[in-house]
């Protein structure tokens, strides 16, 4: 599965690589080769950015956004080939890695989540834990929801589209569940992108699965079918060895980067401030402001 489902993130953009000379801005101010927007897995771009805008409006009425939100999802299970794959897949990895008999709930945070751990509890035919930013919860159900709690014991599996460091797992669901009763025994996520979130659910208690991780594999894989060439897999093996060193030499090497940056739109304009500002890569000891 892992060299269909790399197929899959690359063709909808859910991986998505820079130019080998420009690399994206990230929100913090600090610069890197790659994006990972895993919920494109929902079959693209656009189709994910509008089940975000139907969530979003769907999010006035918490009882009754669930039924709505697995409604457009299975819908598109139904419809869209990457996306039903994608779940298939994680479908088969439940199988194969937990046993299915031991998991009494499903669970899934806002918003991103939420592509994904509908459709799990659906084929499963498991009761939804729908979590919220503001540590509320409803429990859904074949089209019925109600408010989430007086559970005993219960396991959990938390599906979700992306961990990092998993500080949401820790801030939030973890405690929101437990707090409800029930126990997070597992989370099974799309992509592991190894910054130190297993680690982190282990010391919580919780199994940490994923079908894929972002290591040098992914990458080498992706230039192999064209996806990606030379020079851009160079850049990110660099930066995958050492981030902070590789985007100094880079930006070092590549004078017209950052002020080209800085006379750009203003939302990139003010990323390069923050860099500036922040001294990123000891930006200061070799570019004159």
């Amino acid at each position: 599965m892992n060299s269909i489902l790399i197929d899959y993130l690359f063709k909808t953009n859910a991986i998505r690589v820079c130019p080998k000379d420009k690399p994206f801005w990230y929100t913090s101010g600090k610069i890197g080769p790659y994006y990972v927007n895993t919920h494109f897995l929902f079959g693209s771009e656009k189709k994910a950015n509008a089940f975000l805008a139907d969530i979003d409006r769907f999010m006035g009425d918490k009882l009754s956004c669930s039924r709505e939100i697995h409604r457009i999802s299975k819908g598109n299970y139904q419809t869209d080939e990457i996306y039903k794959g994608t779940i298939d897949a994680l479908i088969n990895y439940i199988k194969e890695h937990i046993d299915t008999d031991e998991i009494d709930l499903i669970s899934g945070g806002e918003r991103r989540d939420w592509f994904f751990s509908f459709m799990v509890a659906d084929i499963l035919d498991k009761p939804h834990i729908t979590l919220f930013k503001d540590l509320s919860a409803v429990e859904y159900k074949d089209g019925e929801s109600a408010a989430a709690g007086s559970y005993k014991g219960e396991k959990v599996l938390h599906v979700a589209d992306l961990i990092t460091t998993a500080s949401s797992y820790e801030r939030a669901w973890v405690p929101v569940v437990n707090n409800l009763g029930a126990v997070v025994k597992w989370s099974l996520v799309v992509v592991d992108r190894l910054q130190g979130g297993e680690e982190l659910l282990a010391r919580l208690g919780v199994k940490s699965h994923a079908l894929a991780a972002i290591s040098p594999k992914v990458f080498i894989k992706a230039k192999e079918s064209g996806y990606i060439d030379e020079p851009q897999l160079k850049l990110i093996l660099n930066y995958m060895k050492d981030p902070e060193n590789s985007m100094k030499e880079f930006l070092k090497n590549s004078p017209g980067f950052l002020s080209e940056a800085l006379e750009g739109d203003e939302k990139t304009a003010q990323r390069a401030r923050l860099l500036i500002e922040n001294d990123f890569y000891n930006v200061s000891t070799f570019i004159k402001n």
